[in-house]
């Protein structure tokens, strides 16, 4: 091949990151396209249904939104791809298809990019990477021509250029993964990855509020609504008034409490873990590294979080933690730098 013609080619290769998390799936593509979709998939429950939805599969706020009418599948949970049933293997496809699709990739050959120009970076937790790599590669086979498979805190760094004497902290719905730089691709020793995350403050915060609250009827989507937009560690900022109803009448609760208590349920292993993982740094790096922990994924943006963190390092010697403000991307935008920069013997190849 002519150097002309392997430079047009390259031209035509379609590079993408993927955050592939419990809750939020996020896609960074080479041609500037970004999209973020809840990690939710569903199939009509029956005929009415289908005729209502007129839709043969709904995917992310859509699948929410309709979800009396669907067999919704959350395909990712504490941070591990399902495997259980032939129903939560092929919503991880459709997942990723629809990613894809949204941004110019089809498989049919309809899109503007076929899959066998597409190279992707998925970022998923240090757990994933461990148990469910090959379930994972399996997936995408069809779906994409080369993968790389990272873990999200790694994507998270390689974005931010945050690669030497830094800690990533990154907070999602199924997991908080933990990633120690080092100026090289982390081994499984500078990582760890802990259940105590988003997912598991709602599950709290609806079993304590419920147990105050008899007589309110909530679900875990409302629980999830109002732990995003109130959440908070130490002191409450103001107080968390909600509306929920009681016989079908809508009436306010504080559950200011219940909100503390949940979200205070991540700091004990976080902290636990971080100072731990801190530990192992080589003596002469520590200083560094306690100095440049960065707090990522939709966890850290739980109000008080950083601080409290802070304030956990003064028994080491002191630190400095920062956090994103807008998350949402980091971790796509992270995995989409590492697809453009990766030479071609870091891909695997797959065959459909």
């Amino acid at each position: 091949m002519k150097e002309g013609s392997k430079k047009m080619a390259d031209s035509e290769i379609l590079h993408v990151g993927i955050d592939l998390g419990t809750s939020r799936s996020a896609i960074s593509a080479s041609n500037g396209e970004r999209f973020v979709v809840d990690s939710f998939v569903g199939w009509p429950v029956d005929m009415v249904a289908k005729k209502v939805l007129k839709r043969s599969v709904m995917i992310g706020h859509e699948a929410v939104s309709n979800r009396t009418m669907l067999d919704l599948h959350r395909p990712l949970e504490r941070g591990l791809l399902k495997e259980g049933s032939d129903k939560d293997v092929e919503a991880v496809k459709e997942l990723l298809r629809h990613l894809l699709r949204l941004v110019g990739v089809d498989g049919n050959g309809n899109g503007r990019i076929p899959t066998s120009n597409v190279r992707a970076v998925v970022g998923v937790p240090a757990a994933a990477l461990r148990t469910n790599k090959q379930y994972l590669r399996n997936t995408m086979k069809g779906i994409v021509d080369s993968l790389m498979i990272v873990s999200e805190p790694f994507a998270v760094a390689y974005g931010l250029d945050a690669l030497l004497h830094t800690m990533i902290i990154d907070i999602g719905a199924g997991t908080t993964d933990f990633c120690v730089m080092k100026g090289r691709y982390p081994t499984e020793e500078d990582q760890r990855t802990l259940t105590s995350a988003g997912d598991s403050i709602d599950t709290h915060l609806l079993k304590l509020i419920s147990e105050r609250y008899p007589q309110a009827n909530i679900t875990i989507f409302m629980v999830r609504e109002w732990k995003e937009k109130h959440s908070f560690v130490n002191k409450a900022p103001e107080k968390v008034v909600v509306t929920a109803p009681v016989n079908g009448v809508p009436t306010e609760f504080d559950i200011t409490n219940e909100m503390k208590a949940a979200c205070e349920t991540l700091l004990g292993p976080t902290v636990e873990t971080m100072l731990d993982l801190l530990s192992r740094v080589e003596p002469e790096f520590q200083e560094r590294v306690r100095n440049n922990i960065i707090l990522s994924g939709g966890g850290g943006l739980i109000r008080g979080l950083p601080e409290a963190l802070q304030d956990a390092l003064k028994q080491v010697g002191g630190g400095k933690v920062t956090y994103m403000a807008d998350p949402v991307f980091v971790g796509s935008d992270g995995g989409l730098a590492l697809a453009i920069d990766a030479p071609d013997t870091d891909w695997e190849k797959l065959s459909a």
